[in-house]
């Protein structure tokens, strides 16, 4: 979460409300390609990944592993895994992830793949000026909570 965090501001988000804009994002990025594959940022990156690929009809993917965020903070950046395939810093990739929040992990990721178009489904202030394509933008101070992230009782249990 963001230093300005308000923990009041809660935004659960259901599987088919993820799976409505990942979609979305799959047809604003269909006339911009073609693509040569996908770069997931693992692991939120991962599902809207594999709903891109298979609307895109893109059957290579790529993963990155970064580790930013300590439950609700985030901390300092580690690769746990770099890409295998990808060349020429990226060029005709998407990568992929569920937010760009801070833009601390987006822009850490934009110096190894600079080329590569960057999409995201939710954006916040601070990090969307690093993503080329998004969905959503919330403010900065709200916590997005992924359906992965919750039990099926826990939507009931989160504020609006």
């Amino acid at each position: 979460m963001s230093e300005h965090a308000d923990p009041a501001k809660n935004f659960p988000v259901t599987w088919e409300e993820l799976h409505r804009n990942a979609k979305a994002l799959a047809w604003r990025l269909s006339d911009k390609g073609p693509w040569t594959g996908i770069i997931a940022i693992a692991r939120g990156g991962l599902v809207p990944a594999a709903i891109l690929a298979r609307e895109l009809n893109i059957r290579v993917i790529e993963t990155v592993s970064i580790k930013s965020y300590e439950h609700q903070s985030q901390g300092e950046i580690k690769v746990l895994k770099a890409p295998d395939a990808v060349q020429d810093e990226g060029a005709g990739w998407l990568l992929i992830d569920d937010l760009v929040d801070t833009g601390k992990t987006a822009a850490f990721v934009r110096k190894i793949m600079p080329k590569a178009h960057f999409a995201t489904i939710y954006a916040k202030p601070s990090g969307r000026p690093l993503v080329d394509t998004f969905i959503t933008e919330v403010s900065q101070d709200t916590w997005i909570h992924f359906p992965w992230d919750l039990n099926p009782i826990s939507y009931m249990q989160i504020p609006r």
